[in-house]
């Protein structure tokens, strides 16, 4: 048995389980929004954080990383080890997976991947949108048992960065927590690293550009 996980947020950076093979690559029609409030690792039930999960959006791609876990014990140990590690989210979805050399046919069909839905009836941790002034307030305040809100969104927008797929709308929410940690954590060093992931950017879009029409 073979099963492959789709990480878009702190499994981008972090498996946490055991893995034969890292894939980086992208779904298509959902976009990463940081709407999705968190109680058990960057937050508090008195003090929530944000965390990214999906939204539905036409035309939009969502990079990440699939992981490849084969064997039926690896893969119902790993299954365990996600659904506490996952289990603010109230949808495990199976998605068509997306690389830069297969943009048009999915490389992977029914990937796993944990989502945060709107439907505030079965999810009571969807915070929904914000201004970013607001969402970057509640990220700079917010701490759980995994360590400050911020650190989980720097330690995103690197992760991005570094597989050459940095989001703009992800770089200012940064920018803006940054302002108010008053420099802490590189309020400079976020200039370098938009300046290092430009060109790696490019180049993705112009490989994958026009793929959403398939």
């Amino acid at each position: 048995m073979v099963l492959w996980v789709f990480g878009y947020g702190s499994l981008v950076w972090r498996a946490g389980f055991n893995y034969d093979e890292r894939v980086v690559g992208y779904i298509k029609g959902y976009q990463r929004v940081f709407y999705q409030g968190n109680t058990d690792h960057r937050g508090t039930p008195e003090n929530p954080g944000r965390c990214v999960t999906l939204l539905p959006k036409e035309e939009s791609i969502c990079w990440g990383a699939a992981y490849r876990v084969s064997g039926k014990d690896s893969e119902e140990l790993v299954l365990s080890y996600l659904e506490l590690r996952e289990k603010e989210y109230d949808v495990r979805a199976y998605i068509d997976f997306y690389t830069v050399d297969s943009p048009a046919q999915p490389a992977l069909r029914g990937v796993l991947v944990y989502i945060g839905s709107q439907n505030k009836q079965n999810n009571k941790y969807y915070l929904g949108p914000a201004p970013i002034e607001d969402m970057a307030s509640q990220i700079a305040r917010a701490v759980g048992p995994s360590g400050p809100n911020y650190e989980y969104l720097f330690r995103l927008e690197e992760a991005l960065c570094e597989i050459g797929c940095a989001e703009d709308e992800l770089i200012e929410l940064a920018n803006e927590v940054r302002k108010l940690l008053g420099g802490a954590n590189g309020a400079n060093g976020v200039k370098k690293l938009n300046g290092m992931c430009t060109h790696h950017v490019q180049k993705i879009g112009k490989q994958v550009n026009g793929a959403l029409a398939h």
